[in-house]
């Protein structure tokens, strides 16, 4: 009889356990993770910093993609009707996200990781035209604030809210993992302040294909010239090439850099050109895939400021 009744007690735990969430926990342990969609790679990498494994991350504009131009997929579509939380950048940079959050029928929030930071006023001294051949004005905000590591630290206090609000059950873990992310940053930014310190002032100075570092700019005192505007939707006029030409020769610039999202034709004419030596490569809008030399944000600005640093100290103009 104890056999038995044992036997018995055992078969029932084990149908209660089946029919129970104890009994599915690892499948419903991968369904618990809140389901996030980033915009582009780089918000992408502080939604997973910030969300550890609390999150599931789909990113639409992945490593090396240009959000500029960009067209969403259906699968892009499927994963907004799917989220409940969609990071974005704002300040315009994302120009096809309307359409994309009507297409979809999403019922997520949307986050801007701008929120707070005063926008710089994009240059609008080009005379860039678009792909169809219109003129294209540059009189709006520049959206690259990520290029400052004091703004990103807004985007990853933005980050950390945005998930807390979506995920309260997991307010402290996320504010804990933003605690740590923003000490690295600290030390990232003490990093970069050092490299630039080392270059000597009169030759702080570069050219780049558009207008992607205004923030970098103001932050650490490197002057970036661009032929393109703040969008690589627009093409630079042939004057716009001949003034910049120009302007390396005056100024004896050391050096252009090469972007990961551009075609590097237009540097590399630049170059030809003016005498100027090529750079390097320089990750502007988007990361490098998780492999390369900038698959994270830190890695990223570690990897641009090594880049410019080598660049600008090494030889004569």
């Amino acid at each position: 009889m104890p056999n038995r009744r044992a036997l018995v007690a055992g078969l029932a735990f084990g149908f209660a356990a089946a029919a129970t969430p104890f009994g599915a926990f690892a499948q419903d342990s991968a369904q618990a993770k809140l389901p996030v969609v980033a915009s582009f790679s780089i918000l992408g990498d502080f939604a997973r910093q910030i969300g550890g494994d609390r999150i599931s991350v789909t990113t639409l504009v992945g490593p090396d993609g240009d959000a500029h131009v960009y067209s969403p997929t259906p699968g892009d579509a499927k994963a907004m009707a799917a989220a409940k939380l969609v990071l974005v950048n704002g300040l315009h940079f994302e120009g096809w996200l309307p359409r994309l959050v009507k297409s979809s029928g999403t019922k997520a929030t949307l986050a801007e990781a701008t929120k707070g930071i005063t926008p710089l006023e994009a240059d609008d001294d080009h005379d860039d035209k678009d792909k169809g051949g219109h003129a294209h004005a540059h009189g709006h905000d520049d959206p690259h604030a990520w290029q400052s590591i004091a703004n990103a630290k807004v985007y990853v206090a933005n980050t950390r809210d945005a998930l807390s609000a979506a995920d309260p059950a997991g307010k402290a873990s996320y504010e804990a993992n933003a605690t740590a992310y923003l000490a690295e940053l600290d030390r990232l930014e003490g990093e970069v302040k050092a490299a630039i310190a080392r270059i000597p002032a009169e030759r702080r100075k570069a050219i780049t294909t558009h207008d992607a570092f205004g923030y970098f700019v103001k932050a650490y005192g490197i002057a970036f010239v661009a032929p393109q505007g703040v969008s690589t939707e627009a093409e630079a006029s042939a004057r716009d090439v001949a003034r910049i030409i120009r302007q390396v020769k005056a100024q004896k610039i050391p050096a252009v850099f090469l972007e990961n999202v551009t075609n590097p034709r237009l540097v590399e004419q630049i170059a030809r050109e003016s005498g100027a030596k090529v750079g390097g490569r320089l990750y502007s809008d988007a990361l490098s895939v998780a492999t390369g030399p900038a698959g994270t944000y830190i890695r990223m600005m570690k990897h641009n400021i090594s880049e410019i640093e080598k660049a600008l100290t090494a030889g004569p103009a």
